[in-house]
């Protein structure tokens, strides 16, 4: 009888070393996670700053051209149209891309309106994996439609 209690000892002795190492290592996996969503983070701020950087400059840019003489770039000072809308579709992709792709998760949420921002609170809801997501975003639309058809 013992040599099974022992036995037994030793073997729980095991297991929760062994829960330890696997704690050690979710919490290590966990923080490596976090220091690269961190980094992506920062990265899609800074790539979004730049777009709006962008954009500025090609709507000041259109701005100050007029429309530009349509010759093709020589010494108007403007910027040629067809330029000018090929800058503006670059953008729009890169913008398209931040907002609706993965990237989307990692960036501050827009303001959707002061009533809803009061009326639900803060709201901030992140998930990494994409059928996460939309059956966050399903469920939200879904309460939208639900307390808009009841509020007329």
């Amino acid at each position: 009888m013992a040599g099974d209690a022992s036995a037994l000892l030793e073997e729980a002795a095991r297991a929760a070393e062994r829960a330890r190492e696997l704690q050690e290592a979710a919490a290590a996996h966990i923080s490596r996670t976090w220091t690269e969503e961190e980094a992506l983070r920062k990265r899609a701020l800074a790539l979004d700053s730049d777009l709006r950087r962008l954009q500025s400059s090609l709507d000041s840019a259109a701005k100050k051209g007029g429309g530009g003489d349509g010759g093709g770039g020589g010494g108007g000072g403007g910027l040629d149209p067809r330029i000018a809308d090929k800058i503006d579709e670059e953008l729009y992709r890169a913008r398209c891309i931040l907002s609706e792709g993965d990237v989307a998760s990692l960036l501050p949420s827009k303001a959707h309106g002061r009533f809803l921002k009061m009326f639900l609170g803060p709201v901030n809801v992140r998930a990494t994996r994409k059928e996460v997501q939309l059956k966050v975003k399903e469920e939200y639309n879904s309460y939208r439609v639900y307390s808009d058809s009841n509020s007329l």
